[in-house]
């Protein structure tokens, strides 16, 4: 049941991913077609991440009190009003309402790694977190795909056909999706309230410092993503064309890595390890792209990708280790508002220090990235990390 429950949720985010990537190549276009200047373009793409910052940590909460599966589904049915609206959308305050009220739902990535890290026993619990991120890679990768082979038939139908997809996948997880097993007591007054599960989750001894490496090695990796295209541009000759296939193929290597290589390095090595690896191995590469003749720069890209392949998921199974299941969501949502302000603050930084210099943001990411490899290294007294319960037990004793 566990791992058919595994498939299913991992599923189920996967589509939801999906769905979203398929208006992201006409949204622009789309809102410029209503009259957006460049700044009303940039609202809109960061409206999404914005509204993700403040809902994951309540969704995750939300799912400690209430349920995973309740969550997921509220999270589904969001995705598929949202991307309805869209398509309805016909002035951009409209338009960035439907952004908006996407992010806000936008939530369901941490209560689905709060879902696998409850049925998932804790020595696969990086594998399982990494085929998870996998399918959120493959269905970043893919919806583009899809949404530019639907873009002769208008912004709407990409958006209706979205939101067909999503109230499919809803369906689909309202009859297959099952609420994981508590190990815990449900009595009510062990479930606390959302706010107080928040404030426990901060509270979390050792979450701080793997939250500081979530942070620093999203905001290096957004960075690269938002300037890559000027220095392409500018160095390789790189269009719009070329520069798809090249991010195409970097989301191909970070799912590869997290789907099939992540927990077996995770296994032999400990997460601690890996994840100071992954880290490692993005400072060198960022450090290596504002000099790199193009073969060696594609490469480059080849093992930053593999780095962030590595990090993410380890990173997140630490997180989930930190805390009890009836907290799990608020810790892991936490998390991922920690990635979306990464990802916010990340682009607008590399964009200003690309016009001081072009190779600026790149090496600025390369010392942020080891420094959260510093980070890790400085996180449990520098334990062996092989037993992974010796991270944990303090934090579990205490629920």
């Amino acid at each position: 049941m566990k791992r058919s429950a595994q498939v299913v949720v991992t599923g189920t985010v996967f589509v939801d991913l999906l769905g979203f990537g398929i208006i992201l190549p006409q949204l622009p276009y789309y809102a410029e077609r209503l009259g957006a200047s460049g700044t009303w373009v940039g609202l809109l793409l960061t409206a999404y991440s914005a509204a993700q910052l403040v809902s994951t940590p309540v969704l995750g909460a939300l799912s400690d009190r209430y349920g995973r599966r309740p969550l997921l589904l509220l999270s589904l049915f969001g995705s598929t009003v949202s991307l309805a609206l869209a398509g309805l959308a016909d002035t951009l305050p409209l338009l960035l309402l439907t952004r908006l009220l996407a992010g806000l739902f936008g939530g369901s990535i941490s209560v689905a790694q709060a879902y696998v890290a409850d049925v998932v026993p804790e020595e696969g619990r990086t594998r399982a977190l990494g085929l998870l991120g996998a399918a959120i890679g493959m269905g970043f990768v893919l919806g583009p795909a899809l949404g530019a082979a639907l873009a002769p038939f208008g912004f709407a139908t990409a958006t209706f056909a979205a939101a067909a997809l999503a109230a499919a996948n809803l369906v689909l997880a309202w009859f297959r999706l099952v609420e994981p097993a508590r190990t815990e007591e449900r009595r009510p007054e062990r479930r606390p309230g959302v706010l107080a599960g928040l404030r426990a989750a901060l509270g979390v001894t050792g979450a701080s410092p793997v939250m500081a490496a979530m942070f620093l090695s999203m905001f290096a990796f957004a960075s690269m993503e938002a300037v890559f295209a000027l220095l392409g541009e500018r160095r390789f000759g790189l269009g719009g064309s070329g520069l798809g296939l090249v991010f195409a193929a970097v989301g191909v290597v970070t799912a590869v890595v997290q789907g099939g290589l992540v927990g077996r390095l995770a296994r032999r090595w400990g997460d601690r390890s890996v994840a100071v690896a992954g880290a490692l191995l993005m400072a060198g590469s960022l450090a290596a792209l504002p000099w790199a003749p193009a073969p060696a720069a594609y490469v480059a890209l080849g093992l930053l990708a593999a780095g962030q392949g590595l990090i993410t998921p380890t990173l997140t199974s630490v997180l989930s280790g930190l805390t009890a299941q009836r907290g799990r969501g608020s810790l892991l949502g936490i998390g991922q508002s920690v990635s979306a302000a990464a990802r916010g603050v990340g682009p607008l930084c590399a964009g200003v220090l690309f016009d001081v210099g072009a190779g600026t943001p790149f090496y600025l990411a390369a010392v942020l990235a080891a420094v959260a490899a510093v980070t890790l290294l400085a996180f449990a007294g520098g334990q062996d990390d092989h037993n992974r319960p010796q991270w944990t037990e303090e934090t579990r004793r205490h629920g």
